[in-house]
């Protein structure tokens, strides 16, 4: 199979979607691979790495499409890389389908073939393409967070671990999966006072049982939630539902609940955001104020650390990659019903329920889609 990689074309996104050491992989199974001349570069990889590997370097994304018989990226097709997909063709990469209607449009014109990596499941229920970033964003949001909160950046001016005599942030984590506990141990490892919400007793068991010294734990009930949040310093927005649409946990009302100047940090952006104010940011220009509160919405968070987030999703990506390549995306996804999990868009249909409800489309089963 030929698999091609084009260069990430969203603003200030760094990161690749095959690293050196997986192309290398790809090309000892029998496979082409063709990288964009400098694709890697934002992440530490150099063409000649690439050519060492095996991978054969392209000059532009045009022939990358026009040639490759699947398409790996990191982020969304941009609408121009959209437009050069055709029919029977596979693309594996993020798609966050739920509040993008143009995306879904242009991949059902289409025709191709579309699996996104965050809806790829593992036997234990967990989404292992969507984990690693998780991690990474989790971990960046006290950081990224605690910069908004100083003064000349807009927010309250308070340090995440105050001082002798002088309390600490507080920090309210509303979601207790991967990116909520990452967020909640570097929040409290920065000194501050982080509680956790989440709805799963369970897990609030879970998080307890191992991080109870560390951070406090709660049932997120809406009177709850806006109880803590009037108070905190910080909210950092983890929730997600895989798929589809996140769901609006903070209301534009509630805003003026909070604290002048305090920080709203919404990692569910991605998936349309879990606050009603939020929009998506970038790197370069990454905050702005709603009602005297600051808003950090940036839609790639783990971009801005390329390296550490091209290998950690290339190390989740590449058994995918390979079985979708050595076999075919029909028979990979017949053999593994976790892999079929993640097809989102086949042959100008939706093919996964919480895309179609969210922008009305009827849907197919994937299994219908194997027999078109």
């Amino acid at each position: 199979m030929k698999i091609g990689c084009p260069k990430e074309i969203k603003p200030q996104e760094f990161r690749v979607g095959i690293t050196p050491s997986a192309a290398q992989e790809a090309v000892a199974r029998g496979h082409e691979v063709l990288i964009e001349t400098h694709a890697g570069d934002g992440a530490g990889f150099t063409d000649a790495e690439y050519i060492n590997a095996g991978a054969q370097i392209i000059g532009t994304a045009p022939e990358i499409f026009a040639t490759a018989d699947m398409i790996v990226k990191v982020k969304e097709p941009q609408a121009v890389e959209r437009a050069m997909l055709r029919e029977g063709q596979l693309l594996f990469t993020y798609l966050h389908l739920a509040p993008d209607a143009a995306q879904t449009e242009d991949l059902i014109k289409s025709g191709c073939t579309a699996i996104a990596y965050e809806t790829v499941t593992a036997a234990n229920g967990t989404l292992p393409l969507l984990a690693p970033m998780s991690e990474v964003a989790g971990r960046l949001a006290p950081q990224v967070g605690s910069w908004t909160l100083q003064k000349a950046n807009g927010g309250r001016g308070v340090l995440m671990g105050g001082v002798p005599g002088v309390g600490p942030a507080k920090v309210v984590v509303i979601g207790g999966g991967v990116v909520g506990t990452q967020a909640a141990r570097v929040a409290s490892g920065m000194g501050a006072d982080v509680t956790v919400l989440d709805r799963s007793l369970d897990r609030l068991r879970y998080l307890d049982d191992v991080f109870g010294g560390q951070f406090k734990n709660g049932y997120a009930t809406a009177a709850r939630t806006a109880e803590l949040i009037a108070t905190a310093d910080m909210v950092v927005g983890a929730v997600l539902v895989p798929g589809a649409a996140a769901p609006k946990l903070i209301s534009r009302a509630q805003l003026a609940t909070m604290k002048p100047g305090a920080v709203l940090v919404d990692v569910a952006i991605d998936q349309g955001g879990c606050f009603e104010t939020s929009r998506a940011t970038t790197h370069q220009d990454p905050i702005y104020e709603v009602d005297g509160v600051m808003h950090y919405c940036v839609a790639n968070m783990p971009g801005a650390v390329a390296r550490t987030s091209t290998l950690a999703l290339g190390n989740a990506t590449l058994p995918f990659m390979l079985a979708l390549a050595d076999k075919g995306w029909k028979a990979a996804c017949s053999d593994d019903p976790h892999l079929m999990n993640g097809l989102n868009v086949h042959a100008g249909h939706v093919t996964y329920d919480a895309v179609g409800k969210a922008l009305g489309y009827d849907v197919i089963t994937p299994e219908a889609a194997l027999a078109l």
